[in-house]
Formats: structure tokens, C-alpha cells, sequence
């Protein structure tokens, strides 16, 4: 257990670390963006983003930034050797085919049997914008979710059922959160690690039970 809860940029450190060496990888809007700032050279990572583009590299700053070469987010971005330009229809091709290894997505809540929802809260005032987030949950063989664990209220995200419209059914495989990573499995949600809580009050805290990860790092 770590002694306190993660920001944002060692959440996506932490990820980053984890996506295998080779993958190809699709980096959603939002949080996920940061993620590319830590993959280490000699993972050799291919990042796809869904407005054209494979081989991206890190957020570009100063005289680095293009405004023509920018992610899905509109941030601007660097270009790795080998780099690749092509169709937004090309793009959805590679999305929907099958060919990411993984996507890291925001979300709103995710369920316990890894349902996601991430695109619209149902509020009568809100904008919903999908994008391509159904066709990155149903098409990538992993989906990594990155997100505060409570809402400003105090609700967990990760729940029994979602109540917000689904983006995808049974697509999340692991939860990345400022204060616990989950593993979604066959047997149920597995905590690998916390941080700045412990199991225990996690375990108190949401509505789903929780089963302490024999592989974790766990006290």
C-alpha cells in the first residue's frame, strides 16, 4: 500500500508501465492523453490516435508544436520515426478490426462485470459525444480505464450495474484509479494495489465485493 493517493501524471506513469512492450495502443481524450509522456523508449509502443495517424509520440511543447499534428483531443503532438498518416475511415478500420492491443479510456462508472460507460451521464443539460469510444471498447483487445475512484460526492464509479448509457458490454479488463488499480476477472474485481487507503476501507467504502489480489502488493 502506498501512503498516498496517486495524482494524474503518476496514474498515467503507473499505466504506461504496464501496457507490454510491442503493443499497438489507442489513447483516449482526456486523462489518457498523459500516458504517452511515459512510455519508455524500449517498450516500443505504437501509438494509434482515431483522427489518422499511428506512431505518435509525446504532448509536443514550445517549438516543438505543429498545429497541423494533433491527437484525437486536439493536443498538439510529436511524430515518432516511422510515423504514418491515413484516412479517418482507414482509422475506424484498424479500431474495429481487432488491431489494438490496447485502448486506455476515461469513464463515468464502470461495472463489476466490466461494462463501460463513458460517454453520457444521461443529464438533460449534457452534450453527449460518443466519438469513437464504442468502436475503441468493442475492438480492442484490452481496455484500461483510468479515473477518480469516488465522484466529488463521494460515489464509487466502479459499481454493480452501470446506470449511465453503455459505451461497451464486458469490454474493461483493468481500473486504474487515484486510489486503487482493479483487475476485472472471471471471479469478480481483484484490488492489486492501493494507495493512500487501505483494502479494508476500500472494501467499506463501495457496494460490490472485492477480493484481494494474491499477485498484488498487497499488506
Amino acid at each position: 500500500m502506498s501512503t498516498s493517493r496517486l495524482d494524474k501524471n503518476q496514474l498515467a506513469e503507473l499505466v504506461a508501465r504496464d501496457i507490454a512492450p510491442g503493443s499497438f495502443v489507442n489513447l483516449g481524450i482526456g486523462q489518457p492523453t498523459l500516458v504517452s509522456n511515459f512510455l519508455a523508449p524500449e517498450q516500443n509502443i505504437t501509438l494509434h490516435t482515431e483522427n489518422g495517424m499511428l506512431g505518435m509520440g509525446p504532448e509536443a511543447h514550445g517549438d516543438e508544436v505543429d498545429p497541423d499534428l494533433i491527437n484525437a483531443g486536439k493536443i498538439p503532438v510529436t511524430e515518432l520515426p516511422g510515423a504514418a498518416y491515413f484516412h479517418h475511415a482507414d482509422s475506424f478500420a484498424i479500431m474495429r478490426g481487432g488491431h489494438l492491443d490496447v485502448c486506455v479510456l476515461g469513464a463515468f462508472q464502470v461495472s463489476a462485470d466490466g461494462d463501460l460507460a463513458n460517454w453520457h451521464t444521461g443529464a438533460p443539460d449534457a452534450i453527449p459525444a460518443v466519438g469513437g469510444a464504442m468502436d475503441l471498447a468493442t475492438g480492442a483487445k484490452d481496455v484500461y480505464v483510468m479515473m477518480s475512484l469516488f465522484t466529488r460526492e463521494g460515489v464509487s464509479k466502479l459499481v454493480k450495474e452501470c446506470t449511465y448509457p453503455l459505451t461497451g458490454v464486458g469490454c474493461v479488463t483493468r481500473v486504474y484509479t487515484n486510489e486503487a488499480v482493479f483487475l476485472l476477472k472471471d471471479d469478480g474485481v481483484h484490488v492489486r494495489e492501493t494507495y493512500g487507503t487501505t483494502f479494508e476501507e476500500l472494501a467499506a467504502q463501495m457496494d460490490i465485493p472485492l477480493i484481494r489480489d494474491q499477485a498484488g502488493q498487497q499488506d
